[in-house]
Formats: structure tokens, sequence, C-alpha cells
């Protein structure tokens, strides 16, 4: 203010620009009496005033104006001037012209002062776009807009389109050029606007992965002198041959440009070197990739350039340097403060508007990507180095998390220890207290750590069937946070093997409510749907967890078993194509296939697939078992040979497969291979009693002499049979007199009379086990059994798909005397012999939960 001075109130600069002279008021001049008698008499058309006096009409003579003195004059009619007052009578002024006014206006012509009635404007004169001017400003201006619209179809993804704008701006800009040469004006050529058409023609081209043609353009505006800067173009024909992984020649042109950018451009010096060493990575040179990224650490460290100098150091193995890489890698500054700026320190309302508006603003989102990028950056580097730089994983793993506590990230040192365990986890080393105790050390943390280490305990317990000790810590989690999906699925799990499958299945609905993209959660209540019969809701599930997990082989396979419980064969096949088309190798799912086939009573493909699930997996007896039968039933007894003797290696102690293999010998017409068969059975199982009826049958046929010693043996051995059942019977009628007296004795001290049950026959026991024996005989089938009777019956097992033939037989846990009563049978009737007919196979029974190769809680329990 010091600067400013004030006018005097006597030397007003603005005085007199309000004054106000009714002279000029135009308002009023209809209610002018003067000036109308004017307009209607002749004093508004007397000719123009003449002067008497040489010279001009106003020479040397006084000017009236409205201002001043006024000075009467002659006029040459002999009247004053208009500007004098007469009578009191103000008029206007009418010496010269008035405005508006004219001598030729007659009587009755209207008051028109601005000139209205002569109409309209005439239109403004139309721009001549023939003129050489014009065309090319026209032409720069559509060359202009294909570049801008091929920039944003690159943006929306639409790369092709955007290479067809980018082509066309590029004719348009030569025809602009040819425009030019023809008008004579080259020296106006625009080098601007060409350097936009050719540099946004080699990006569109590098974009649709057409590298050749990128390549020229760039080398088109390269290679001319008149592009300033175009130097560092080299950099963009650097990345494309890098991506065409011609690593020689990129580096060459990273250095190319590197030489013709001053230093004044730091940053883009340091990017350009940045590509240089992962280059040289991708060579695999690493000694070179280290002098880059060491340089670029000492001038302008960053995070990802600390982390591929660690990745190096890693890569050549030297301990110590790895160690000086990731203190620097953690050392660098993130470039942006705290997340203190995003709390409100007082109580003013609008201070804390302004902390909520910026907290979600794209600048706070950027800085956490920066820092959530940075801490994924040092996560992964830890994990690489800490088995490498000490002597065990675990003393690594406790040097970086000794580095994290003392920098500025603190907060990833928990992280980094839960990561040590989960790696105790991973090696599958449960056992290791360490563990145990860097996981339990969490219970007094903050709830974010404390939840996911409760979770990997309760994981950790279950995997170790320590059910109690799991849902402990699985609680100790969800009290921790209730959110967190692992800790309600690891609930689940504890519920679903005490089998109280309502609970199990609440705790996977809420785990899927908290977090929808659960895929263990959804996967495991589909099998609870299933344990709880509720088929439907099993199939929902499986098939919404298809949809996300579109090539698991093992919701694949739980959607066919569910239709082949629904009793929808077709459907099952299709699924399990599509798990055969994702591992063709897996041998129960080829297995299954070739059940369902034999269920519709396809046998051919049922005989491929199983052929095929005996190729990847020989040691299946149901498989074995089902080929062997096939070739009996096709009368091929000698290809069903080499599968009997594979079940006989797989089962040396079941009799049964080496009675098959001499059966088909037999039916084959080779005798003497069955004879020898025979008897090496028998000097095997010396007591079986089938062995020796079928040596006797055939040194009968064959008129051998030994035929007498075996019928000898024959009979000695039954003679055993009978006597050992004859005790077994006197036993129980003994235990069951002595169970008789003593209800009698009790009954008589009672007062109670009881009768006495006479206990059955010998004959009577021998005809029931004789009847017995010879019902099933009639049963007898080489091919399997598909459950026809009690096939619907949920309750049905893997055992009764075998034949009656093969069931009749003893196990493999039971030594052969100790066989079923039918063995006692004189009538034994060989199972392959052509007086017996195969039953047809029945519908296919309901197949339980044991049949399925995945039927297991899902995999992955370990919260990430």
């Amino acid at each position: 203010m010091e600067h400013v001075h004030l006018a005097v109130e006597e030397d007003d600069l603005y005085s007199g620009y309000n004054d106000y002279n009714p002279t000029f008021d135009s308002e009023e001049l209809e209610n002018d009496v003067g000036f109308q008698e004017a307009v209607r008499t002749s004093h508004g058309r007397r000719p123009p005033m003449t002067a008497k006096f040489p010279g001009t009409a106003i020479g040397a003579r006084p000017l009236a104006t409205s201002f001043g003195s006024r000075i009467p004059m002659a006029s040459s009619m002999g009247r004053p001037i208009t500007g004098a007052v007469q009578d009191g009578a103000a008029r206007p002024m009418t010496a010269v012209r008035a405005a508006g006014y004219t001598s030729s206006l007659g009587r009755g012509s209207t008051f028109d002062p601005l000139g209205q009635s002569r109409g309209p404007a005439p239109p403004l004169e139309a721009k001549n776009e023939d003129t050489p001017e014009e065309k090319i400003k026209i032409l720069e201006k559509q060359v202009n807009d294909l570049i801008e619209e091929s920039c944003m179809a690159q943006s929306t993804g639409a790369l092709q389109l955007a290479l067809e704008k980018a082509k066309e701006a590029g004719r348009k800009e030569r025809a602009l050029v040819r425009q030019r040469e023809q008008s004579g004006s080259t020296d106006h050529i625009n080098f601007d606007l060409t350097y936009s058409v050719l540099l946004n023609l080699a990006n569109q081209y590098e974009n649709n992965e057409m590298y050749p043609e990128a390549l020229n353009s760039y080398q088109v505006i390269v290679k001319n002198k008149m592009f300033s800067n175009a130097g560092r173009l080299k950099v963009n024909m650097g990345n494309i041959y890098f991506k065409q992984k011609n690593y020689p020649k990129a580096i060459k042109f990273y250095r190319m440009a590197l030489d013709q950018i001053s230093n004044a451009h730091k940053e883009m010096r340091i990017k350009i070197m940045e590509n240089i060493g992962v280059t040289f990575i991708s060579m695999g040179q690493y000694t070179d990739a280290i002098t880059s990224f060491e340089h670029i650490m000492s001038e302008s460290p960053n995070i990802k350039t600390g982390y591929n100098l660690t990745l190096c150091y890693y890569a050549v193995g030297d301990k110590e340097r790895m160690k000086k890489a990731f203190q620097k890698l953690i050392s660098v500054p993130l470039g942006f403060d705290d997340e203190d700026k995003y709390i409100s320190s007082t109580d003013d309302t609008h201070s804390k508007m302004v902390i909520e508006a910026i907290k979600n603003d794209k600048l706070h989102q950027m800085e956490k990507d920066r820092k959530a990028l940075a801490e994924k950056y040092i996560m992964t580097a830890a994990k690489l180095i800490a088995p490498a730089i000490e002597t065990s994983f675990a003393a690594g793993f406790d040097w970086c998390v000794d580095m994290l506590k003392s920098s500025q990230y603190v907060e990833l040192a928990n992280d980094l220890e839960i990561s040590k365990a989960m790696t105790h986890l991973r090696l599958k080393d449960f056992n290791q207290v360490e563990a145990v105790e860097t996981l339990k050390t969490f219970e007094k943390k903050d709830s974010r750590v404390k939840s996911t280490a409760a979770t990997n305990l309760s994981c950790i317990y279950f995997l170790e069937k320590d059910y109690d000790q799991a849902e402990r810590y699985a609680d100790l989690a969800m009290n921790a946070d209730r959110y967190n999906p692992g800790a309600l699925v690891n609930k689940g799990n504890t519920a679903f093997v005490k089998q109280d499958y309502e609970k199990a299945a609440e705790f996977y609905k809420e785990a899927l409510k908290n977090d929808s993209s659960c895929t263990e959660a959804l996967y495991n209540l589909g099998l609870t749907y299933k344990r709880m019969n509720h088929l439907e809701e099993a199939l929902d599930c499986f098939l919404k967890l298809h949809a996300i997990l579109r090539n698991s082989a093992q919701v694949m396979y739980q959607l066919a078993s569910l239709y082949e419980l629904l009793e929808n064969p077709e459907q099952a096949i299709e699924w399990l194509m599509q798990v055969v088309s994702v591992v063709p190798t897996d041998a129960k799912a080829l297995a299954k296939l070739g059940e369902l086939h034999d269920g519709v009573g396809d046998k051919s493909q049922a005989f491929q697939y199983y052929y095929e699930s005996f190729r990847y997996f020989p040691s299946n007896i149901d498989v074995i078992e089902w080929l062997g039968a096939y070739y009996i039933e096709t009368q091929f007894g000698e290809k069903a040979v080499q599968y009997f003797e594979r079940a006989a290696l797989i089962q040396p102690t079941q009799v049964k497969w080496q009675l098959m293999v001499a059966s088909c010998y037999r039916r084959s017409g080779n005798y003497q291979k069955a004879l020898d068969t025979y008897k090496d059975v028998h000097r095997k199982f010396p007591e079986n009693v089938e062995c020796l009826r079928f040596l006797v049958r055939l040194c009968t046929d064959m008129g051998l002499k030994e035929v007498q010693d075996y019928a000898t043996k024959l009979k000695k051995v039954e003679k055993m049979k009978e006597i050992k059942e004859q005790r077994i019977k006197s036993g129980r009628e003994g235990s069951a007199r002595s169970r008789r007296e003593g209800r009698e004795s009790s009954a008589g001290s009672a007062g109670v009379s009881t009768p006495v049950l006479t206990p059955p026959k010998k004959s009577s026991i021998m005809d029931e086990v004789k009847a017995a024996s010879q019902s099933e005989s009639k049963q007898l089938s080489p091919l399997l059994d598909s459950g026809r009777d009690s096939g619907r019956s949920s309750s049905s097992t893997k055992g009764e798909r075998l034949s009656a033939k093969m069931r009749s037989l003893p196990g493999s846990n039971e030594p052969y005397e100790a066989s079923s009563p039918k063995e006692l049978d004189a009538s034994y009737v060989d199972p392959l012999g052509p007086q017996v007919e195969r039953p047809k196979t029945g519908a296919k029974k309901r197949v339980e939960d044991d049949d399925f190769a995945d039927e297991e809680l899902g995999d992955d329990l370990l919260p990430e």
C-alpha cells in the first residue's frame, strides 16, 4: 500500500462522466411537442444551411455546442438556429443533419433510427475449399484424427483395428506430402506429423507381433536425419529383438541407444541399463548382468533392480554377496510417506472428509500397489536365498528375519517366520517341534498373524490325525478372524471326520459366504452332501466347481460318480471320458469306464478300457479277473492263461488262480500242460480236494498209472475233512449241551421247566452243506458278476462284482483246509466245463464312496 497514491479531491480525473443532458434523451422524443411539430412542419425539411461568408459553412464562425454560451446566428431563411430556446420550448438541433432523419422523408414515414427495415445482414461469404491451402489443412486434420483413433483402439484392446487406422493415417500423410509438393510449398512440410505417423505405425506393428514390419518402420525413422532425437527409438528395436530371443542384437541396440542419450537424461539411461542386465540374465551371463545392476544400485537404486541383483548372486552361488544384495534390497526407499497421513489427528469435520476422500483415490491405490510389489519381491528373495546362505534353511530364515526386523519392512518378519514353518510343512516334516513352536509363538500376536498361524497349526494336526488339537486351533483361528475361510474349512473338516455332516456343511457354507472363490470349501461341501445322500445338492456343488476349475480331474471324476449313483450311466461315461482326456494314464478311471460299458452291455468298449487300465497298472486283480473271464467267454483260453498267471504272482497264497490256469490249459486241449499244472498245485497245496479230483479225472482219461495214488490221497483228504467236520460238530454240540444244562439248572432253581432241544443228526448237517454247495454251483461263471441282485443296494462292495466261482474259493488270508463246507461236496463241477451256462449281467450296482480314487477332503488345506 505504500506505493499507492490517492488523488486529490479537487483534481478528480473521473468527474463529468455522470452528468446528464436532456437534449440527447431519445426516449422521450414522442412526448416532445416541439420535436413533433418540427417533424410535421417544414422545419424538418428545410434545405441545408448556406454560408454568407466566404470559405466554408463553418469557416471562422463560432459553432454552437451543447456546452458554453450560444451565439445567435442568422440562417439562409432568416431564422434562428434550432438549438436556441424560443418561447420556452426546447427543440432538437437540426442544423446540419440529424441522426436518423433526412430531408427526403415524407409525411407519415415510420421512425427507424437503427435501420431495421432494411432486413437481415447478408450471409458470410463461403470458404473456398478448392484452394491448395484448404486441402492441405483438411488432410492434416484427417491424419491427426486417424492417429488418435488408432491410439484409442489400442487402449481398448482392438489391436487389429488400431493397425488398420495407423496404415490409413500413413496413406493420408503420403497424400499430404504429395499435395505440398504439387503446390510448391515443400518448405512447409510438417515433419512432426510424419514422425507421429511412422512411430504410431511401428508401435501398432509391434503390438500385433509383426516384428519385421515394425523394425522396418523404426529404421525409416532412425535413418532420417530430419528427425531429432530419433536415436532413442533404438531401445524399441532392442525390445523387439529381445522378444525374438535374439539377445546379442538386442544388447547391441541397447548400447547404441545408450550412446546417443546424454547424461542429462539420467532416468532414461538407468532404464536402458536395466534392460541390458535383464538381457544378460536371459543369456546366462550373470557376471555381466551383475555389473549392470551394481551400477544401477549405486546410481539410482530401486526394488526391481535389487531383486534381480539378488537373483544373479544366487545363480552364481556367492553367499556373502547374496546377503549384501538382500540388505541393499530392503534399504531401497519406497518414495512415499507412510500410512499415518491417512489418519486424522483432529476432530475437524472438514479434515476428516478430506482424509476420507484421499484415502481411496488413485494416488493412494498406486502407493499400495507399489508397496505390495516391493513386499512380494522381498519375500520371494528371502525364501529363495534362505536355504542357500546358511547350512540349513532354518538358520537362513532366521538371518532374513533379523534383517527385516531392523528395516522399514518390520511387518514382513512375521510373515517370513510363518513361511519358515510352512517350509517344514511342504517338506512333510510334521514332527519338527520347531515348526509347531514357531507357529505357536503367534498366538499372542495381532489377529491377522494369529489367525494364519492357527490355521496352519490346525492343518498340521489334522494331517497327523490329531483331530482334537486340529479342532482347538481351528476355533482359535476363527476367534481371531471369523472371516478366515481357511479356518472355517479346517473346522468343517474336523466335523466331517467325526461324521457330523450337518455341522460340517454349515461351516463350509459360511466359508463360501466369506470367500466365494474358496474351492476347498465348495469341494468338501459336495463330498458332505454325497455322504448325506443328497445327490442333487452334491451335483450342483461339483458343477459350480467345474465352472471354476475347468481341467480338474478330481471334480470331473466326482461328477461321474454322482451320475452313476443317480443311475445315469450315459452322463457318467461322458464325464469319465473328460477325465481320461485330462489324465489319459489314470488306470482307475479307465477301469471305471470299462465297468460302466460292461454294465450297459457294450463288451467291446469295456474290453478296450479294461485293457488300457491293465497296461498302465497291471496289478489290479479286478481288471485281471475280468480280462481273463472275457477271453474264456470268447473261447480264447490260451490268452486267458497269462492274466491268471499274473494273478497267481500277485496272490501266491490263493489257489484259485492256479486252478484257473490249469482249467484254461485243459479247456484248450493241452492236457499234458494241464496235468503238469495240477501236479504243481498239488505239491503246493497237498490237501486241496478240487486239485486231487481233477488229477484223478485227467489220469483216468489219459490212462496213467498215478490214478490210484491220487485216488487214495483224495479219499484220505476227504476222510480227514470229514473227521475235522465231526470234531467241529461235536464241539458245537458240547457247547450247546452245556448251555442247555445251565439254562435247565437256572430254570429248576426258579421252578420253571425248560423244553429239551434235540440236536440235529449228522446226516442233516451234511445234507444242508451239500445243498448249499449245489445251489451255489449252479451260479458258477467265469465272468464278473455286476451285482444283479444286490447291485442297487448302497451297502454293496467291490467284492460283489466277482464271479460266484471266485467267491466260492478260499480267501487269501485263510489256509486252504479252513475253506467253506461246500468243498466237501463230492459232486464238484469244473467251472470251465461246457455244461455250465454263464448268467447274463444284470443291472449295475450302486457304487460306494470307497470305489472312487479321490474320495478325500480337499487337497489344499494350507492357506497361503
